[in-house]
């Protein structure tokens, strides 16, 4: 069994008195499934986890500028199959606030959304990340600073 770790955000952004919480979606290809989700990737060499997610929201959508939002991380964990080999998947996801709407997409995606909660939760593929998006989203309804 192989482990792999990656670290992404969820990125989020206000509008008025409105949260939209950015999603996105890849199409079936090699041993991916379709799945709406959020920004994420494997870490690289001298890289700590923060940088990770922040490389990998802007090379999966040219967002920088990101403010994370400090007090959430949450992992989640997962398996599947890589070559036939089992990969133990774990990702941590950090809270990033984005001033900029304007997504530019790599290849890596097919399109994006940003969404209400309500939208996310149902457009998001798996149960696990999902939970993350409502610990997020009671996470924000919580905190000292007013983002709802």
């Amino acid at each position: 069994m192989v482990n792999e770790k990656s670290f992404g955000s969820v990125v989020f952004r206000k509008e008025g008195k409105q949260i939209f919480y950015l999603l996105l979606f890849r199409k079936a290809h090699d041993h991916y499934s379709e799945l709406w989700d959020f920004p994420r990737g494997l870490i690289k060499e001298n890289e700590d986890p923060e940088e990770t997610a922040s490389r990998e929201v802007m090379e999966e959508t040219g967002l920088g500028g990101l403010k994370f939002i400090s007090g959430f991380k949450e992992k989640v964990n997962w398996f599947y199959k890589k070559n036939g080999v089992l990969v133990n998947k774990e990702a941590t996801y950090f809270l990033a606030q984005s001033k900029n709407k304007d997504v530019k997409l790599s290849n890596e995606h097919d399109d994006f959304r940003w969404c209400s909660f309500e939208v996310a939760l149902e457009l998001i593929t798996y149960n696990n990340t999902k939970k993350v998006l409502e610990k997020v989203d009671e996470f924000l309804k919580n905190s000292l600073i007013s983002y709802y």
